[in-house]
């Protein structure tokens, strides 16, 4: 017989009836009735409720136990009354008289309740990780997590996929966000950096002749923390594969979503293909290259009405003139709504830092008029200008936001999800999916007004690699590509350049020179030269495809241990100090900040 239990706390039904069995858990609540005390007693697989009666000799024990102790239990599985059975559980049509108690692990008073899903702060929660991941709905998410790893291993692996693992300490990388970096003990002064993808080596693994690679990888960035980020470190599934096309990857990746999403999930996916969406048009609609399709909603370039005679919205036409864009949204029919609605909205688009969202609804009497604002500004004729370019009608409101593209492009990417909330126009119970493609390769760096890149300095450009056009850079495309569901961005990839030619020349137009290149990539340059294979990959966050199953919007409530804001670990003390010996054998002094 088993020490410590017969059964789980999730295992016991009604066809245990009349059995002596065994538990162990910890005390999750009592209810005391008088002449009987029930405790429900939880482990990982669930709760059973516990009953005992006062004539009991261990009876005066249990009623003085305190919340959260373990212990275990043995006794008689006895049926529920029907009034008293619990349909949300299980076990809740059987409950346990207690014959015996033997207490395991006694526990200090609570700085935090385990049995509730009450919200705490941040710093009690991660300090006492271990008590808040006993919480019901946080203990469920990490189940759910194992499960979609389990889950996307078996997929890999039937996709003709194998699993290797790439080196945790590796070389810095100049690309990308800071690394974090390891003293080196037997080579003094200098460093390994953590990586913060395996992107190198798992291009090494296809040259060297292995044809489809995948790992659920640690990556390791030195950024700060967002609520679909952790600071520090993530997980994600490292894709790469040889002899394909970007419709290749597409395809594998489309194939293991569809069937993840639907397994975990009840939620409907909009689309079965997923829909490909260019960069520039992506920006023009949605204000975002990770835009939330279960929005309606879509901008509309409207600058050249601005240009009109007819149009005296002169404070637009003047910022027109020197170089300003107009963009909008419109809502339908939105003419009944209280002009609190959209004052509210200016407020709130002010409150973002902006000038705020002109608006004016269309009506129409004897002609074709706008109510709002800014509505006596636009004659009958701009109007139906309007309405021609927006496919608006009357009745329906529009907004207006005049500026920097960059900046009319960010305000009008957030309005458009805030207004979309305000209306409830979001179908929440579904998966909206999309691939943004044709990245441009480069971009203007906005603080040094340099060519750099724009995504992944190894991806392959677009056109015919042997008569390609360098010498507008700035319009080249490139295939790469991102993967984004309900507005937020599971995955960049590309399709590698796995020419050492080529690669130089993209390189220098970046202001790199050979020497650079061949001395920051020394690993990957020195393997492309001994015939490399046409690949390419992608690598999907396992930490946002679990926040997106389990419907949480911070990616900590899915995260086993994560750090706080600041990138500390208020539970284990990390970052700390660390003492002289062992700053003198990493030949290192700790020089004080003045």
């Amino acid at each position: 017989m088993k020490k410590y239990r017969t059964h789980t706390c999730g295992e016991l039904t009604k066809s245990n009836k009349g059995q002596k069995v065994s538990l162990s858990g910890w005390i999750n609540k009592k209810r005391d009735h008088g002449n009987l005390l029930f405790l429900d007693l939880r482990d990982n697989y669930g709760l059973t409720q516990c009953v005992i009666d006062k004539s009991n000799d261990i009876f005066k024990k249990i009623e003085k136990l305190s919340l959260e102790t373990v212990i275990k239990i043995s006794g008689l599985v006895i049926e529920r009354d029907i009034e008293t059975i619990n349909k949300n559980i299980s076990t809740g049509e059987i409950e346990i008289k207690i014959n015996e108690l033997d207490i395991l692990g006694k526990t200090k008073e609570l700085p935090m309740p385990v049995f509730s899903d009450q919200e705490y702060s941040e710093e009690i929660r991660l300090k006492y990780r271990f008590l808040d991941l006993r919480r019901k709905k946080i203990h469920e998410n990490i189940i759910l997590r194992s499960k979609v790893i389990a889950f996307i291993r078996n997929e890999m692996q039937k996709l003709g996929f194998l699993e290797f693992q790439t080196p945790i300490l590796t070389s810095s990388s100049p690309e990308g966000a800071r690394d974090f970096l390891v003293p080196s003990r037997l080579n003094p002064g200098k460093f390994y950096a953590l990586p913060q993808a395996p992107q190198q080596f798992k291009q090494l693994i296809m040259i060297s002749g292995f044809d489809k690679y995948f790992q659920i990888a640690p990556c390791f960035r030195d950024e700060d923390a967002r609520a679909d980020r952790s600071p520090g470190e993530f997980y994600q599934l490292d894709v790469e594969m040889s002899f394909v096309e970007q419709e290749d990857v597409f395809e594998v990746i489309e194939t293991l979503f569809m069937k993840l999403f639907k397994n975990f999930s009840n939620k409907k996916i909009i689309h079965k293909k997923f829909p490909k969406i260019t960069y520039e048009e992506s920006m023009l609609k949605y204000g975002s290259d990770k835009p939330d399709l279960r929005n309606p909603l879509e901008i509309i370039d409207l600058t050249n009405i601005f240009e009109r005679d007819d149009v005296k919205f002169d404070i637009f036409k003047k910022l027109v003139k020197n170089g300003s864009i107009v963009r909008s949204l419109v809502t339908k029919n939105t003419k009944d709504k209280p002009r609190s609605f959209f004052d509210g909205i200016d407020k709130w688009a002010k409150e973002q830092g902006s000038s705020g969202l002109a608006y004016f609804t269309f009506e129409k009497n004897d002609q074709i008029s706008a109510k709002g604002p800014i509505g006596k500004f636009f004659s009958e004729m701009s109007l139906m200008e309007i309405i021609k370019q927006t496919n608006a009608n009357i009745g329906d409101t529009i907004f207006l936001s005049c500026g920097k593209k960059s900046d009319v492009e960010k305000l009008l990417s957030v309005a458009r999800n805030k207004i979309a909330e305000e209306l409830n126009l979001i179908d929440k119970d579904s998966f909206s999916f999309c691939w943004v493609v044709d990245y441009p390769m480069y971009e203007i760096d906005e603080i040094t007004k340099k060519i750099k890149f724009s995504h992944n300095p190894f991806s392959m450009p677009q056109g015919d690699i042997n008569k390609i056009d360098l010498s507008n850079p700035l319009k080249l495309k490139a295939y790469q590509y991102d993967i984004v569901c309900n507005g937020i961005e599971l995955s960049s990839g590309a399709i590698r350049n796995h020419i050492p030619e080529l690669m130089y020349k993209l390189f220098e137009i970046a202001g790199y020179s050979k020497n650079d290149v061949n001395n920051q990539f020394s690993g990957m340059i020195n393997a492309l030269s001994y015939g490399a294979p046409p690949h390419g990959g992608i690598a999907p966050g396992i930490d946002r495809i679990v926040m997106l199953l389990a419907g949480e919007k911070n990616i900590r409530e899915v995260t086993l241990f994560p750090m706080n804001q600041n990138a500390q670990d208020i539970m284990m003390n990390a970052p700390s100090e660390i003492s002289e010996e062992q700053l003198k054998e990493l030949n290192l002094s700790i020089k004080k900040k003045t």
